[in-house]
């Protein structure tokens, strides 16, 4: 996170001094006008929605005054060059609904609001909703009817394909990223978990590797999705963090599964595969060991002096 940008903390604060900023006989007098029209708290033409559009442009108001440099109808903006020049419309989806907005313009076409970007018509949490019903394996069919039942949201497949896409792409990023050189431990494990594929629940398994950094900090390594464990397919995933930069484990924690202590040795012909908890227990108990480099072959245990 960067210092411009403010933290979850800013964010209460800020969400708490509005809510402080509204007189309660105020919302009263709002309920009261909503009761006696016959408008509903939320949903599309709800109260909730006609005040975030009252927001919004607002919002959109006070960006143009700090673009051009003056208030609305201030003398000091003329011969400034630039100046309001009328509005335009557009419907934008919110958790609330869809609210069509008032969006000012500048007579030179320069103006970029931020709380509404242009060509972007969702705000708010939209395509964290999104994320969260693609993550517990709805389809894009499903995705679409729910926020159009649940929040009278029109979000079109293509589009929700294009939200997922997005987090495809960093996904692959991560999976790629490089590592470090050594890691003192590294746990291997395969876990046996339900997945949606092609809108069936089957059972498969995510190899799981974990490694603890010289400084005692474990850091996931990756997670690789598969039919079935096997030590062919741990092969694979070794040689993977082996490209990535990985030289060197000195244990490796995996279970007794047959043929993964060798697939570990194979990769990484110096480690020590530990397969056995009573063993793992030997170790803490034996005499302190520490790390020492090696010319040209990284770090290796030894016992202290």
């Amino acid at each position: 996170m960067s210092k411009d940008q403010p933290g979850p903390d800013a964010d209460a604060a800020a969400a708490r001094r509005l809510a402080e900023a509204l007189d309660p006989s105020a919302i009263d007098a709002l309920l009261a006008d909503a009761k006696a029209a016959g408008t509903p708290i939320d949903g599309v033409d709800g109260l909730l929605n006609q005040m975030t559009k009252a927001v919004l442009e607002r919002a959109l108001q006070a960006e143009m005054t700090h673009h051009l440099g003056y208030e609305r109808d201030d003398p000091a903006g003329h011969g400034t060059g630039n100046s309001r020049n009328g509005r335009s419309t557009k419907t934008v989806s919110t958790t609330n609904g869809p609210v069509t907005i008032t969006v000012p313009r500048d007579r030179k076409g320069e103006f970029e609001p931020q709380i509404v970007p242009k060509r972007r018509r969702r705000v708010g949490q939209i395509d964290e909703l999104i994320l969260s019903c693609y993550a517990r394996g709805m389809s894009t069919r499903d995705i679409e009817a729910h926020l159009l039942e649940v929040y009278g949201v029109k979000a079109s497949r293509e589009l929700i394909s294009n939200v997922t896409d997005l987090v495809t792409d960093e996904i692959e990023i991560w999976r790629n990223r490089p590592v470090d050189e050594v890691y003192p431990i590294v746990y291997i494990d395969g876990i046996r978990i339900k997945v949606r594929d092609k809108g069936a629940v089957t059972i498969k398994v995510a190899h799981l590797v974990v490694g603890v950094d010289v400084d005692g900090r474990k850091h996931a390594l990756g997670c690789w999705i598969a039919e079935a464990e096997g030590a062919k397919f741990w092969h694979s995933v070794l040689t993977q963090l082996r490209n990535r930069g990985l030289r060197d484990i000195l244990i490796a924690c995996c279970d007794g599964l047959t043929g993964l202590p060798d697939a570990i040795t194979t990769v990484f012909p110096q480690t020590v595969a530990q397969t056995c908890v009573v063993h793992y227990a030997d170790l803490r108990i034996m005499p302190r060991w520490s790390l020492i480099p090696l010319a040209g072959q990284g770090l290796r245990l030894a016992r202290a002096a």
